[in-house]
């Protein structure tokens, strides 16, 4: 991530890897298994999104890794849910692209029949002062970090309301809450995410629940317990 003269965005940079280490390195709680829930986690090679994938694998999840770039990232993310008794594959796609989208989630249902839950977390950063920011920069976070929840979320939920269950987490951030210096793109993003998420909320149909996670404001409580709980209580 670019940084430049600001210290809440090196604080905010900061905070996320801690969390995603910490998750990381809390191996040594017993993890309940769960039954094997089908989950589709985009982002997940690294950073919180890879935290979350081993999470739920070491739950006994069926996880499906997405990437865009870091295939084998990808990969040894994959290997370590399979040594935790887990199932995983890996999909290289960009979830800004909606046929890439489609693609993935019919990977997870040819694998294994279904998907019951979907987080989404893929996301970029291009980090510059509001007066040098070039369309581009701005087209490629909101492109990614929005629009791909909006893409990711109505194929999911299109799946999920033919067997009425399911959930939704979308990865959200405080950014988007209190905002940054020179991360005039990344906070409407994050804050459009919010405001998605509330209304997908609102507009729920049968038993999919969704909801917005900002893991920036959760320091010190453990990421890992607190993601896998909200997202393996699917109704019934």
């Amino acid at each position: 991530m670019p940084h430049f003269g600001s210290r809440q965005s090196f604080a905010t940079s900061t905070v996320v890897k801690a969390q995603a280490t910490a998750v990381e390195q809390s191996t040594g709680e017993a993890v309940p298994k769960v039954e094997s829930p089908v989950v589709v986690v985009t982002g997940a090679s690294r950073g919180i999104g890879k935290a979350i994938a081993l999470s739920l694998g070491k739950a006994g999840c069926k996880v499906l890794v997405n990437y865009a770039r870091s295939a084998k990232e990808a990969e040894e993310v994959s290997k370590q849910i399979e040594a935790y008794g887990g199932q995983a594959i890996t999909f290289g796609g960009d979830v800004s692209k909606e046929a890439d989208v489609e693609a993935m989630m019919k990977t997870a249902i040819d694998a294994w029949g279904t998907i019951d839950v979907v987080v989404n977390n893929a996301g970029i950063t291009r980090d510059t002062l509001l007066i040098r920011m070039k369309k581009s920069q701005w087209d490629e976070v909101i492109d990614l970090n929005l629009t791909g929840v909006f893409l990711c979320t109505q194929a999911a939920t299109k799946i999920m309301m033919k067997k009425r269950k399911g959930r939704i987490i979308n990865i959200a951030s405080v950014v988007g809450l209190i905002g940054n210096i020179g991360q005039a793109n990344y906070a409407a993003a994050k804050a459009g995410v919010i405001g998605f998420s509330k209304t997908i909320w609102k507009e729920r149909n049968a038993r999919i629940f969704t909801s917005a996670s900002s893991p920036t404001s959760v320091l010190h409580l453990s990421l890992d317990r607190l993601l896998r709980d909200r997202m393996l209580s699917l109704p019934t």
